[in-house]
């Protein structure tokens, strides 16, 4: 059970020395990290990120960053978005 649970981070780890530099695998870990915690906050990766990516574009204000955490976007978001 615990190595399954490892896993992933493993494969990630493994994966990451694909990222070409430091700044691409800092960006690279973000991304991820923001995937993952996606995935723990039962949220679809891909609708949360078009989500914050169209916000941005719109002018999002800095000072309201929190709207865009993914536990805020399943707040927000019904299950068939």
């Amino acid at each position: 059970p615990v190595e399954n649970a490892i896993r992933p981070l493993t494969l990630q780890r493994k994966n990451s020395l694909f990222a070409g530099h430091d700044e691409g695998a800092a960006n690279w870990a973000r991304i991820a990290s923001l995937i993952e915690t996606c995935k723990m906050n039962a949220v679809d990766p891909f609708a949360y990120l078009a989500f914050v990516l169209k916000a941005i574009a719109a002018g999002h204000p800095q000072s309201r960053i929190d709207d865009l955490t993914p536990w805020a976007f399943a707040k927000t978001s019904s299950p068939n978005e």
